[in-house]
């Protein structure tokens, strides 16, 4: 638990960090040469700019600390790889959801939620596929520098 909590500290200003980054990438693409901190919804709904850019800055940080801290799941021996991944992907999940929900980063209806889900389904399985894949070919260097 003590390490867990040890890297979602670590992770919070790095949810941060991605989460501004996204900020500004978005703005080059989407907001006519101004920066756009937050959706125009996000602000309405906190009464101010200030106060929507405050509390994403917080659910990101939020984010990052979950993410971080759950990624201790994969050095759980006691799991096989199916069980880490829907752990894993179960808090993951659970975490984006209200956060997005709250960011207004998702139209608020069921099929908003359904299409988000979908959305981060497909991308957690993709990052998921790369990294097995990576794993896989060091575990395969690795033993042939054995059998050598």
């Amino acid at each position: 638990m003590k390490k867990a909590i040890l890297r979602g500290v670590i992770g919070f200003p790095t949810g941060i960090s991605i989460g501004c980054a996204i900020t500004i990438v978005l703005s080059f693409g989407f907001a006519d040469g101004h920066y756009s901190p937050v959706v125009p919804e996000m602000t309405d709904m906190c009464g101010s700019e200030i106060a929507a850019v405050a509390l994403q800055f917080v659910l990101c940080g939020v984010i990052g600390f979950v993410f971080a801290a759950a990624s201790i799941i994969w050095e759980n021996d006691n799991l096989n790889l199916i069980a880490q991944s829907v752990i894993n992907f179960v808090i993951s999940i659970c975490t984006m959801i209200p956060v997005a929900y709250i960011c207004f980063w998702m139209e608020h209806s069921l099929s908003g939620v359904l299409s988000y889900m979908e959305i981060f389904a497909a991308i957690y399985t993709s990052i998921w596929v790369v990294m097995y894949v990576g794993y896989r070919i060091n575990v395969i260097k690795i033993n042939k520098k054995i059998q050598n």
